[in-house]
């Protein structure tokens, strides 16, 4: 599977056209009639999964804290038809949530002024759900954070830490430099 993860901006007519058509073929030719875009695509962050042939299988947004509720959401998460019973769906969740960590990390970085080349150390307490996406996603989380290691561990004093939840999955993060 290919994977795009992307502002709503940022989609092209393309993508987003595949995205909605998927979306209205599952959410209102299956789900029954109601409005899917509902003004929330533009202040989220997009997922989609597509096969070697460019078809899209697979898609879900993250909708920004503050929009719908306090923390980040989860929704529109959809897997075609055809590729339903193969495991994607649960690939597509995990994909989304370690993209979403990720980008909070790295907000984190920015936050505390760490230089952008600078290595850090993350340390994280978290149950079963995000200790899997760990586990599946960490040497791309280390990759993309510039983290030399990741740490199933409470952070040391002097730590940056922040506690996020994403679909009452509740993560606490450190970040120390190395």
């Amino acid at each position: 599977m290919n994977w795009l993860w992307s502002r709503f901006s940022e989609l092209g007519v393309d993508n987003l056209y595949d995205a909605l058509a998927l979306r209205c073929r599952v959410f209102v030719l299956e789900q029954g009639p109601y409005l899917d875009p509902d003004g929330i695509d533009r202040q989220a962050w997009h997922l989609l999964g597509r096969d070697g042939q460019g078809t899209l299988h697979a898609y879900l947004r993250i909708v920004d804290p503050g929009v719908k509720f306090a923390e980040p959401s989860m929704g529109r998460v959809v897997t075609s038809p055809e590729a339903r019973g193969t495991g994607l769906g649960r690939a597509l969740v995990s994909e989304g949530l370690a993209r979403e960590l990720v980008r909070r990390i790295q907000t984190m970085r920015k936050d505390t002024g760490l230089d952008i080349a600078e290595r850090i150390t993350t340390y994280y307490q978290a149950g079963e759900t995000w200790e899997a996406v760990l586990q599946a996603w960490g040497e791309y989380i280390q990759g993309e954070t510039l983290s030399t290691t990741l740490l199933s561990a409470p952070a040391p004093e002097g730590a940056f830490t922040a506690e996020f939840e994403i679909e009452g999955q509740v993560i606490t993060i450190g970040i120390h430099p190395t």
